[in-house]
C-alpha cells in the first residue's frame, strides 16, 4: 500500500532536521507547542478530576443520612396508607430497599442551652435498607431506640454544642404546646441519648437528631409516618426514578430526590467545574494556536521545496495537505501525551499529593479546616473525552490559515533568488 506523500513529507517536517540554525529553531518552536498542548490537556484532566473527587466525597458523606428519594404527605402529615405506599415504590425494578420515617422541626434543651433540630423518627429494623447509619455511628448503636424507652441518637456537632455524652438526659420540645386554663404550655419530652454519629457533613451532624418513630409519633401526636424513604440500586437515576414514581404512586404525595434537597449546592458545583473547563480550554487554546507561528516559520522556510513541489505537478490542495499534516501530528502527539501525563497523574493523586506534603512539610488540607483532609481523584469518561477532541480541533483548525497560504505560493517568485 502506497503512503501519501503529503502524509511523509508532512511528518518530515513534524521532525524538522537541525542541518540549519532556522531549522532548529523552528523545531524548538513546534516543540513549545506540543508541550504546552500536553501541559494543557494533563491540567484539564487533573483538575475536572479532583473536582469530580471531591463532589463524589460530599456526596458520599452526605448519603451516609439521607436517602436517595423521599415520598411525604403534604403540610407534614401523616400517609393515609404507608404500607401501600411502600408495597408500590418497590414495583419499582430501580427501588431495592425502602423504610418510614417521621421528620418534624423541635427545639432540644440541655440546661441552659437550646438548639434547634431537625427530629427524624426511624425504624432501626428498616432503616438499615435505605441508610447505613452502622458506619458513621461514633458511639452507641440504633438498637437501643426502643419503642418507650424515648432514646435519642445525636448528631456529634449538635452532641458537643449542646455538651452531652451517651446516657446524658437532654429535653425535647415539640412544637406544638398544650392549651390550659394558663394559656398554650409548650409539651415537653425527656430524652436520653444513646448514641452519636459522625457523617462528615456539618449541616447534618450539628441539626439532626434520630428517634424512634413510634416515639416520634406519641411526642408529636401523628397517626403514623410522614413518609418513606427509598434506596434504588444507581443514585444517579434517582430524578428520573421520582419522576416515574410520581406517575405509579396513588393518593396526593410529594416526592423529592437526594440531588434536590442540596440542589444548591450542585449547582455551585456544577457552575464552577464548567467554568474551570472553560478557563483551562483557553490554555489550551493558546497552545494550540502558537501552532500558527510555527507553521508560519515553516512555510516560509519552506518556500523553495513549495516551489519546486508545484513545478513537479503538486497540487495546491496538496500542498496544503502537507501541512496540515504537520500541525496535527504536533496536535496528537501534543494530545496524547497529555491525556497520557493527567490520567497517570490523577490516579496516582493519593501517592503524589502525600509526598509533596512532605517533602515540603506542610499540608494542603488540615483536618482542623477542610471536611476532606486527602485530594480526592475521580476521572470520569465524559469528562476525558470531550478534553481530547476539542484539543484535537482546535489544534487542526489551527493549522487551516498557514496551509492555505502555503498553497498559494507562487512558485516563479519563490525561485526568483534561488
Amino acid at each position: 500500500m502506497q503512503i501519501p506523500y503529503e502524509l511523509i513529507l508532512g511528518w518530515r517536517y513534524t521532525r524538522a532536521g537541525r542541518a540549519t540554525r532556522r531549522n532548529g529553531f523552528i523545531s524548538f518552536i513546534s516543540g513549545v507547542s506540543m508541550l504546552g498542548i500536553a501541559l494543557g490537556v494533563a491540567a484539564l484532566i487533573i483538575v475536572l478530576s479532583v473536582m469530580n473527587g471531591f463532589q463524589k466525597e460530599v456526596t458520599d458523606r452526605m448519603l451516609s443520612v439521607v436517602s436517595h428519594i423521599e415520598i411525604f404527605a403534604p403540610d407534614g402529615a401523616a400517609l393515609p396508607d404507608v404500607a401501600r405506599t411502600m408495597a408500590e415504590a418497590k414495583a419499582n425494578p430501580q427501588v431495592i430497599g425502602a423504610a418510614p420515617f417521621i421528620a418534624t422541626q423541635a427545639l432540644l434543651a440541655r440546661g441552659d442551652d437550646m438548639k434547634g433540630v431537625v427530629i427524624r423518627g426511624i425504624d432501626p429494623a428498616l432503616e438499615s435498607q435505605v441508610i447505613d447509619l452502622d458506619g458513621i455511628l461514633k458511639s452507641g448503636a440504633l438498637a437501643k431506640l426502643v419503642p418507650g424507652s424515648f432514646g435519642i441518637v445525636l448528631g456529634a456537632d449538635l452532641a458537643h454544642s449542646l455538651g452531652v455524652l451517651v446516657g446524658d438526659p437532654v429535653t425535647l420540645l415539640a412544637p406544638s404546646g398544650e392549651i390550659t386554663p394558663a394559656g398554650v404550655v409548650p409539651r415537653f419530652k425527656q430524652m436520653t441519648v444513646v448514641g452519636t454519629f459522625d457523617s462528615g457533613h456539618y449541616e447534618y451532624d450539628s441539626t439532626l437528631a434520630m428517634v424512634h418513630i413510634a416515639d416520634a409519633a406519641r411526642i408529636f401526636r401523628l397517626e403514623g409516618p410522614t413518609g418513606v424513604q427509598l434506596k434504588l440500586k444507581d443514585l444517579h437515576q434517582a430524578p428520573e426514578v421520582a419522576h416515574q414514581l410520581a406517575g405509579t404512586l396513588s393518593g396526593d404525595l410529594l416526592i423529592r430526590d437526594w440531588t434536590q434537597q442540596n440542589k444548591t449546592w450542585f449547582s455551585a458545583v456544577q457552575v464552577e467545574k464548567r467554568m474551570m473547563f472553560i478557563i483551562l480550554t483557553l490554555i489550551v487554546a493558546v497552545a494550540a494556536f502558537n501552532l500558527v507561528s510555527t507553521l508560519v516559520m515553516t512555510v516560509t522556510d519552506k518556500r523553495a521545496d513549495i516551489a519546486i513541489l508545484r513545478t513537479l505537478g503538486a497540487s495546491p490542495s496538496s500542498i496544503m495537505g502537507v501541512f496540515v499534516v504537520q500541525g496535527a501530528m504536533v496536535g496528537v502527539i501534543g494530545t496524547l501525551g497529555g491525556l497520557l501525563l493527567g490520567l497517570l497523574v490523577a490516579y496516582n493523586i493519593d501517592v503524589i499529593v502525600p509526598f509533596i506534603e512532605h517533602l515540603l512539610h506542610t499540608s494542603f488540607l488540615p483536618r482542623d479546616i477542610y471536611l476532606i483532609s486527602r485530594m480526592p481523584s475521580d476521572p470520569q469518561r465524559g469528562d476525558i473525552m470531550p478534553i481530547g477532541i476539542i484539543s484535537l480541533v482546535l489544534s487542526f483548525l489551527a493549522t487551516l490559515y498557514p496551509s492555505w497560504r502555503a498553497s498559494r505560493v507562487n512558485p516563479a517568485e519563490a525561485l526568483r533568488y534561488e
